[in-house]
């Protein structure tokens, strides 16, 4: 029982960083944006990107092995396939969103250096409409993965 407890634990203190960082870089954008110059904004999101990653990504690493722990006795059906595909679903979807930044943040960087470059700053706000789509998508996978999450636990 205390072995129990202390996963479930460990399980919501990992999901709390998860998701509270998750949410605390949408409110950290959207200020930056509206507060900061392009240039800073480019040094400023590329080392808040390379940090947050290793506080980010341990922390959903450890909230899935941890949830997979509790459910190793778990019969497997339609909800916990459909948990695994959600999590498989969002590990890819953030080596996707990674890889995006980095882009990004060249590109960003590219335009800063060639402001009269209209075609650069084309290619910046397409790029920015993608990666709010994939942060969408991620936001959604985790909520997905938290309510199905919900839903095992009680089963």
């Amino acid at each position: 029982m205390t072995g129990h407890a202390l996963l479930v634990s460990v399980l919501v203190l990992a999901t709390s960083v998860w998701v509270g960082g998750y949410v605390a870089i949408v409110v950290v954008a959207r200020t930056a944006t509206a507060t900061l110059e392009p240039a800073a904004r480019v040094r400023f999101f590329k080392t808040l990107g390379r940090r947050y990653l290793w506080v980010g990504a341990p922390a959903l690493l450890v909230a899935l092995a941890t949830g997979a722990l509790l459910l190793r006795g778990h019969r497997w059906d339609g909800l916990l396939i459909a948990t695994v595909v959600a999590a498989v679903a969002l590990l890819g979807l953030l080596a996707v969103a990674v890889g995006q930044a980095r882009r990004m943040t060249a590109l960003r960087r590219r335009a800063v250096t060639d402001p009269a470059n209209t075609g650069l700053t084309q290619q910046v706000s397409r790029a920015a409409r993608g990666a709010a789509a994939l942060r969408g998508l991620l936001g959604l996978l985790t909520l997905t993965l938290v309510i199905l999450g919900a839903f095992l636990s009680t089963g």
